[in-house]
C-alpha cells in the first residue's frame, strides 16, 4: 500500500497535523481484554475531537503481541471508530519486532484498514544504521510509515541526523513521531528531514511528552549552506494525550493558531510548564518512567473509563510515591482536566 492510496481527506488530515492519542489497553482483573471499556476509550477520543488513533503502540503495551491481542485490539478500535463517527479518522497501527514480525504486523494492519504504521525500532538496538534503513524499507513496501524516535529510557535507539535523512528519503514515509525527550536529538530529526528535502511530504509530529506545547508552537529554523528553512511540528502523537484529551485538543488548537505570528501569548508559553508538571506525575519521571502506562491508567480509572490499573505484566504498576504525585497534579492543575466532559458522556460511551 502506497501513501497515494490513502483517502485524500485522511492523507490531508495527517499532513496538516492533528491530535493522535496513543490508545491504552483496558484490562479486567484477570488481565483479559475489557471490551466494553476499550470501546469506551475509543469513543471518548473521537468525541473529544481527536483526528485519529494510534493503536498497538507503547501505550497500548507492546506485550499485546505475546498474548494474542494484537489483531483483536486493532480490529476493535477500527470497528468502533467506523461505527461511531462518519468524519475522517486517521488510523495508525504500531509495528514492532524483527523485520519478519514488523512486515507481518504491517500486513495485518493493512488488512484491517489502517492507514499507516508507527514503526518501533526497539528490536534493532544492536543493528547498524544501514541494517535499520533496510528494515524500514522492507516494512514501507507494505504500508505507509510513521517513523518513531523513541526515548532510550524505554527502549529507543539513538540515531544520527544522517539516519533520519535516509529514512525521510524513503518514498512511503508520511510522518515521523519525534519522541527522544531530548532537544539535541529532536533537532537531529528535523535537520535530517530538511536535508532530505522531505519537509513537504513528511509531517513532523511531536512525541516529546515533556515539551508538548512548545514543540507545537515554536518555529524551528534549520540552516544548511547559508539557507534557512523554517519548520513546524504539525501535530502530536502522544501517550500523554491518552488522558485529559478534550483539554489537550483545546491546547493544540491554541498552539496551531499562533503559528506564523510575530508574537506568542505569554500565558500559552507558561502553560507548557504546567502540562509538563502533569506529565511528570503521569509518566513517573522520578522513577525513570517505570509507571508511565499505569499512571495514565490511574487518570482513566478515576474518570470511570477504566476499571483498574492492570497491565499485562503483573510487575508493571505505579511506583512508590507516584500516586501522591498524581494526587498533587490533579489538585494543582484541576483546570487542565476534562473530568466534566467525561462525566457528561461516560454512560453513552459505555453503552
Amino acid at each position: 500500500m502506497h501513501h497515494s492510496e490513502i483517502k485524500p481527506e485522511v492523507r490531508k488530515l495527517i499532513a496538516d497535523g492533528t491530535v493522535l492519542p496513543a490508545h491504552p489497553l483496558a484490562l479486567d482483573a484477570t488481565r483479559a481484554l475489557d471490551v466494553r471499556h476499550q470501546r469506551a476509550l475509543t469513543r471518548y477520543y473521537l468525541d473529544a475531537g481527536a483526528g485519529g488513533l494510534a493503536v498497538g503502540v507503547h501505550t497500548t503495551q507492546f506485550a499485546i503481541r505475546d498474548v494474542g491481542m494484537y489483531r483483536p485490539v486493532l480490529e476493535l478500535a477500527a470497528e468502533t471508530a467506523a461505527s461511531w463517527t462518519k468524519r475522517p479518522v486517521a488510523m495508525i497501527a504500531g509495528l514492532a519486532g524483527s523485520t519478519q514480525q514488523a512486515v507481518a504486523e504491517a500486513q495485518t494492519a493493512r488488512s484491517i484498514g489502517y492507514h499507516a504504521g508507527l514503526l518501533s525500532l526497539a528490536a534493532m538496538k544492536s543493528a547498524s544504521e544501514d541494517d535499520i534503513i533496510a528494515h524500514c524499507e522492507a516494512v514501507a513496501r507494505e504500508i505507509p510509515l510513521v517513523g518513531f524516535y523513541l526515548q532510550p529510557t524505554v527502549g529507543g535507539v539513538i540515531l544520527s541526523a544522517d539516519f533520519w535523512k535516509r529514512f525521510a528519503a524513503i518514498d512511503n514515509v508520511i510522518a515521523i513521531k519525534i519522541a527522544p525527550f531530548n532537544r539535541y536529538r529532536t533537532l537531529d530529526v528535523l535537520r535530517g528531514v530538511a536535508a532530505a528535502g522531505a519537509l513537504d511530504r513528511v509531517a513532523l509530529y511531536t512525541g516529546n511528552d515533556d515539551h508538548i506545547l512548545l514543540d507545537l508552537t515554536l518555529p524551528f529554523d534549520l540552516r544548511d549552506k547559508g539557507v534557512t528553512t523554517r519548520a513546524y511540528f504539525k501535530g502530536g502523537l502522544l501517550g500523554h494525550w491518552s488522558v485529559w484529551t478534550a483539554s489537550a485538543i483545546r491546547q493544540f488548537e491554541m498552539c496551531k493558531a499562533t503559528r506564523g505570528k510575530d508574537t506568542v501569548p505569554a500565558d500559552l508559553l507558561a502553560l507548557d510548564a504546567r502540562v509538563t508538571d502533569c506529565n511528570s506525575a503521569f509518566f513517573d519521571v522520578a522513577n525513570n518512567f517505570h509507571g508511565c502506562i499505569a499512571g495514565c491508567h490511574e487518570i482513566l480509572r478515576r474518570q470511570g473509563l477504566m476499571q483498574g490499573l492492570w497491565c499485562l505484566d503483573p510487575a508493571e504498576g505505579l511506583s512508590p510515591g507516584q500516586m501522591q504525585e498524581i494526587d498533587r497534579v490533579c489538585r494543582e492543575h484541576a483546570d487542565l482536566s476534562d473530568d466534566g466532559f467525561v462525566k457528561a458522556n461516560l454512560q453513552k460511551w459505555l453503552a
